[in-house]
Order: structure tokens, then C-alpha cells, then sequence
């Protein structure tokens, strides 16, 4: 939108047309009490040069860019090959808002077809739609959908090792959408979903939501937790927030997922404070016509030529409020799109040797810390490129010393899990060298009180 200033002639001839004589009397309905009567203490109007010089003075006060990152928790800092800046810099993707007349945006559509083809190919699934707002919202939707499946249950069972943020997103959706669903947590105190926690699941279960690899990093019994999910007829939700790890885990399809989502954030889209991010949403065929958001499908002219339409759109816009399966009114177009170049980019295999990059440089961090370090290995079991650390004094004190020495060491558990008061979430990603990874260990010894 564009700066229009206007004089203050042009100004007194609007108040002159509506017949007032100052901007002031425009607020004269409203109580005395409530109006400032005195004017507001800003700086007055700055010349370009003059505010330029003082966003780059504000530009320098952040620091972070400038850190080495060992955070994670949902959000990973992966190589972005230039090909997809690059590619998703050009006008025909950089408005990828999905048209309201499809039929005429053929290039529009076509992007998104590919993006849902290599989704569902990455995930194994049947179907995938055309995006979601992200991770969060996508669980949080599964389970709405889940829920028009199965009717007459009422219990959703959620791990509690799932993204907490998610845990809330689907607690503030199903609260204020559905009254009849109860939210459960299993618990995992060793990390993963313990297998007595798996006796919950009955035949009023709706659906059981589990993540892997999970908050702390850990590789849940994925296969077991499908098994007993199936056994009562409920419906099996894996979240994939670290898609990068599908390119070595066993995919959703592979455990008999019926819905699987997850956040494309790893794919080719760079860490911006947190977002944007791009949610992922398949499920088997049968459940289609209940999935949320849109869906593109290939067909062919009168020609006989191919072409790509929008053969699902099943939210309150289009059809009765009612009879709608979402409010989701937009894909994330231009952040699918940058998944779908870095998918292309990377291939198979080159999905698959990030994945190995990713756990070979976790594993020898998580082993040389527990080797060269006080501090020990929270969860025992497998992991992916996170892994959960407990310090010997306090955790919060340890992330700040090493902040003041340029790297930010993780996240602190308790804020989420209070009982974890001295456990850090690691994370070591493709992008980090090993000597960076002997600087974190060589840091965190010296901030610990030095060897064990």
C-alpha cells in the first residue's frame, strides 16, 4: 500500500464535505474521559537518510544472526540450496495465492499439484492438499477431521512428547469447535510414550496423535503405537515436524498412518524468528472428502490437452457453513512452493544423505558431551539430529553463559515441562562443521564446571 500524505487543504475540504470542523470532532461521541488531551510523545518526522541510519542501528543491537544455534524445537536451520530463492523470487510464484478463478492459473495450479505429489510421496500417503498455515494448525485440524470420522467417539489421545505449541493449538481449536471432544495426554517420562500409557487407547477413541521424532529428539515406538491405535479401531495421527528425518524414518504410510501431517519448515525455508512455516496434511484416499484446505487434480481438456483443476474446496466460502470441513481460506502458496523446489532439488537421495548428515552429527555430539562434559543424556534410546541434555547445576544459568560466549546452546525444557528443570534440547543440523561442534562442547565444559 502507498504513503498518500495529504495538505491541509485537502484535509479541510473532507471535514468541510462532512461537516464537521476538525479531526478532534470526529471523536466528540465518545466519553471526555477516555480522550488524550494532551499530544503524544513521539519523535517528530525523520528525512529518509536520518531513518535509515537508525534502523541500521537497530539492525546492529540483534545479535542472534550472529551466533552459532544449536535451537530447534520445531523450527531447523538447514541449508537452503540458492535455487529456491532464487526460483521463488520470480513474479509468477512470488503472489501464489491460490486464485479464485483456478481454471485460468494454470502455472498457479500446476505448483501446487507438485507440490502435493511429492508430499504424498515423501509421507507415502495417498493425498495430500494444498498446504496448511503450519504444523500447529495442521494437528490441530487432523484431529478435527478425525472427529467427523468417528462420530460416535469422543476421547483424542495426545503424546505428551508432541510439540507442546501444537499441544495448545489443538486444545484452543478443539475447545471452541467441538464440546464433545476430551483431549488426554500420555505420558513419557523416559522421553518416548511409555508402552502402559498405551492402555488408554479403547474403543471410544477417536484418534491418537504421537510425534517423531518427538520434542525431546527421541524415535518413538512408532509401530507399536499403530498397532494398538488400529487394534481399537482408532484413527493413527503421526506429526512430522522435522521432515528432513522421513529421508531415512519410516514414513507415515509405512506405520499405516490414517492422517499425517506435519510443518515443511526444514524444506528449503529458512528460519525467520520462528516463521513462516508450511503445513503438511495427507491421508489415506478413503478420508479425502473430509480432508480440510484444497486439493489440485490433473485432467485434460476438450483437447485432450492436460491441465489442472481445483477439484476440492470443501470450506464455508464455497459450500453451507455447516457442511464445511475447515476455515482454512488459504494454502501457504509461496512457502509450498519453496518446498516443492528444494524436494526437486535434493531428490531421493539427496533426502536421504541430509538425513545421515543430520544423525551422524547428532550422534557425536551427544556423545562426545556425555564423554567430555558433566552433563549426561537425558532419554536413552534412538534419536534423530536432537537429542535432550541434563546439566549439573542450573540449565537456565547454562544457556546464558553460553550466549555470552556467541552460541545459543538450546532450549530450556522447563519451561514447557516444569519437572524438567535442568534438561536443554539440543539440536545439530548438515549446516554445522565438526569443528563447530567441538567449539559448542569445548564451551559447555567450561560453563559446567570443566570434565566429569
Amino acid at each position: 500500500m502507498r504513503y498518500l500524505p495529504i495538505t491541509d487543504k485537502e484535509r479541510k475540504e473532507m471535514l468541510d464535505k462532512i461537516g464537521v470542523k476538525s479531526v478532534s470532532d470526529l471523536f466528540s461521541p465518545l466519553p471526555q474521559n477516555v480522550l488524550l488531551k494532551k499530544e503524544l510523545n513521539i519523535p517528530s518526522a525523520k528525512s529518509e537518510p536520518e531513518l535509515e541510519k537508525i534502523m541500521d542501528e537497530l539492525g546492529r543491537e540483534n545479535t542472534g544472526a550472529n551466533m552459532l544455534s544449536f535451537l530447534g524445537g520445531g523450527c531447523y536451520k538447514h541449508h537452503c540450496p540458492a535455487l529456491v530463492d532464487q526460483m521463488i523470487s520470480r513474479s509468477e510464484f512470488y503472489t501464489s495465492y491460490t486464485p479464485y478463478q483456478p481454471e485460468v492459473s494454470q502455472g498457479t495450479l500446476q505448483a501446487i499439484f507438485e507440490f502435493q505429489t511429492m508430499i504424498a510421496n515423501l509421507f507415502k500417503m495417498d493425498v495430500a492438499n494444498a498446504s496448511m498455515y503450519d504444523g500447529a494448525t495442521a494437528a490441530a485440524e487432523a484431529v478435527l477431521m478425525s472427529h467427523k470420522i468417528q462420530t460416535k467417539r469422543h476421547k483424542v489421545l495426545i503424546a505428551s512428547t508432541v510439540n507442546p505449541q501444537y499441544i495448545q493449538t489443538i486444545r484452543t481449536y478443539t475447545g471452541f469447535v467441538v464440546d464433545s471432544i476430551e483431549l488426554l495426554e500420555m505420558d513419557a517420562a523416559t522421553g518416548c510414550v511409555a508402552e502402559k500409557e498405551l492402555a488408554k487407547i479403547d474403543e471410544d477413541t477417536i484418534c491418537v496423535v504421537f510425534q517423531y521424532p518427538n520434542y525431546f529428539g527421541m524415535i518413538e515406538n512408532i509401530r507399536k503405537i499403530s498397532e494398538v491405535t488400529h487394534e481399537k479401531g482408532a484413527l493413527l495421527i503421526p506429526v512430522i515436524t522435522e521432515t528432513t528425518a522421513l529421508g531415512i524414518l519410516a514414513t507415515p504410510g509405512d506405520i499405516d498412518a490414517d492422517i499425517a501431517v506435519g510443518d515443511g519448515q526444514a524444506l528449503g525455508i529458512p528460519v525467520n524468528f520462528g516463521g513462516p512455516g508450511v503445513g503438511l496434511f495427507t491421508c489415506k484416499e478413503k478420508y479425502m472428502r473430509k480432508m480440510p484446505g484444497r486439493l489440485i487434480g490433473q485432467t485434460v481438456d476438450k483437447n485432450g490437452n492436460r491441465c489442472y483443476v481445483l477439484t476440492l474446496s470443501a470450506r464455508e466460502q464455497h459450500i453451507k457453513r455447516e457442511k464445511a470441513t475447515s476455515n482454512i481460506c488459504s494454502n501457504q502458496g509461496l512457502m509450498a512452493t519453496a518446498a516443492s523446489i528444494y524436494l526437486a532439488t535434493m531428490g531421493k537421495q539427496g533426502m536421504k544423505e541430509v538425513a545421515l548428515m543430520n544423525l551422524k552429527r547428532a550422534d557425536y555430539l551427544k556423545n562426545k558431551i556425555e564423554k567430555e562434559t558433566p552433563c549426561k543424556v537425558a532419554f536413552k534410546g534412538s534419536n534423530y539430529n536432537e537429542f535432550t541434555i541434563l546439566t549439573p547445576g542450573c540449565a537456565c544459568c547454562v544457556l546464558k553463559a553460553l550466549a555470552e560466549k556467541g552460541i545459543l546452546g538450546g532450549i530450556h525444557a522447563k519451561k514447557y515441562y516444569p519437572e524438567l528443570e535442568n534438561a536443554i534440547i539440543v539440536n545439530t543440523t548438515e549446516i554445522h562443521s565438526y569443528e563447530e561442534l567441538d567449539k559448542f562442547v569445548a564451551a559447555l565444559k567450561e560453563v559446567t564446571g570443566g570434565a566429569k
